[in-house]
């Protein structure tokens, strides 16, 4: 049977649809507020632990719609221990490998829990969730300990002044900010390009390569046009840097790399994987090492920015880095799942928040309408698994 050319471009890319009717209503509710240099600054900044936070997540839910719930306390467990190492004067590099090997650690032993002994993510990941908001308190005292290492905040992403500058000294904008989305644009391209080149030579289906080639041409413009708006602050934030670095990795992990595929394979049927020889449990265990070690990581960019820990710090990180993977079309069953749908969920939840507190609307609603807005994310996915049985 045929199918409706225009609902099946509305089906593959829903989210992405959303993401730009919501940025339209903001743009119209805050009178073009939202899309200020100093806010969009402001969103990548306030939002660097979803980024992180949600590729490892994504990982979990890729191996059958298993989550992580202990990831906001061992981001809080991570940051005391760095932030008590900082201010004993260790160097930056060690308390950041610190935090890194304790947040893999964590990782490690949920995972040899779940792979080895079976049991169940959800309760394993809760026992986490507490035990480590436990610990936390305990190594901090209860108290907040401040990190003055200003080396640290720069190159973390903490303080006014962590920013690449710009070396080509422009007066009004910062021509380094714009050269580099130009560079990042042209590869984009190139890439596209080259892949389709490929699988040209090799007689693979290419599907519909002009709306393929539109797509990445509207995403080089997005790219180029984001780098002219931080280019009017202050250019590209520290934390950027390393978000796009995570979700560079972590996307050619998941598309390029057999590891990357086990995932999926896990997910799709883990029994039929197990079956072709693949150690299914070494797939769960990985995912939740990594979930560690980009927890450790969140850690270091949560205390970077806010400049201190403290006891309380973490609290609902899972709920964002949960709902950034199923708003952006991972599939609550396993197996789907795309880097590039973090980056639209976790965008479109800083989006609501952001273009919410400039409107003056209560957390408590803004909770409400994130809620409704994963609950809809999800609704999506299972109808859309009804209709292909």
């Amino acid at each position: 049977m045929k199918t409706n050319p225009a609902i099946e471009f509305i089906k593959k890319y829903t989210m992405v649809i959303a993401l730009i009717l919501v940025i339209i209503f903001f743009s119209i509710s805050t009178n073009g507020k939202i899309l200020f240099a100093q806010n969009i600054n402001n969103l990548i900044s306030q939002n660097g632990y979803v980024f992180v936070l949600a590729t490892g997540m994504l990982l979990c839910i890729l191996t059958g719609g298993n989550i992580d719930l202990s990831v906001g306390s061992v981001v809080c467990f991570t940051m005391g221990i760095g932030a008590l190492m900082l201010k004993a004067g260790t160097p930056m590099i060690l308390a950041v490998l610190a935090m890194l090997g304790v947040g893999m650690l964590v990782g490690m032993f949920q995972g040899f829990w779940i792979a080895w002994i079976s049991v169940p993510p959800f309760i394993a990941t809760l026992a986490g969730m507490y035990a480590f908001r436990g610990l936390s308190n305990v190594i901090l005292g209860g108290y907040s300990v401040g990190v003055n290492d200003e080396f640290f905040l720069k190159v973390f992403g903490g303080g006014a002044d962590c920013y690449i500058p710009d070396f080509l000294n422009g007066e009004n904008l910062n021509y380094t900010c714009i050269g580099l989305g130009v560079i990042a644009a042209v590869i984009i391209l190139i890439m596209t390009i080259r892949n389709h080149s490929i699988r040209k030579k090799m007689g693979i289906a290419s599907g519909n390569v002009a709306g393929e080639f539109a797509r990445v041409i509207i995403v080089c413009a997005l790219v180029v046009w984001i780098t002219y708006k931080l280019a009017q602050y202050k250019g590209i934030p520290s934390v950027l840097v390393w978000i796009a670095l995570i979700l560079l990795i972590y996307g050619y992990i998941t598309k390029y790399t057999a590891v990357g595929r086990y995932f999926y394979a896990v997910g799709g049927n883990e029994k039929a994987t197990r079956l072709s020889g693949v150690n299914t449990k070494m797939v769960y265990f990985r995912a939740y090492a990594n979930m560690g070690l980009l927890a450790g990581f969140a850690g270091a960019l949560t205390l970077a920015r806010a400049g201190h820990a403290e006891p309380t710090y973490g609290m609902g990180y899972e709920m964002d880095a949960i709902a950034a993977c199923f708003i952006g079309g991972a599939s609550a069953y396993g197996g789907v799942g795309k880097i590039t749908g973090v980056i639209i969920g976790a965008s479109l939840m800083g989006i609501i928040n952001q273009g919410m507190s400039i409107m003056g609307i209560s957390a408590n609603y803004q909770s409400a309408v994130k809620g409704i807005v994963l609950l809809v994310a999800v609704l999506v996915d299972v109808l859309s698994k009804k209709e292909k049985a």
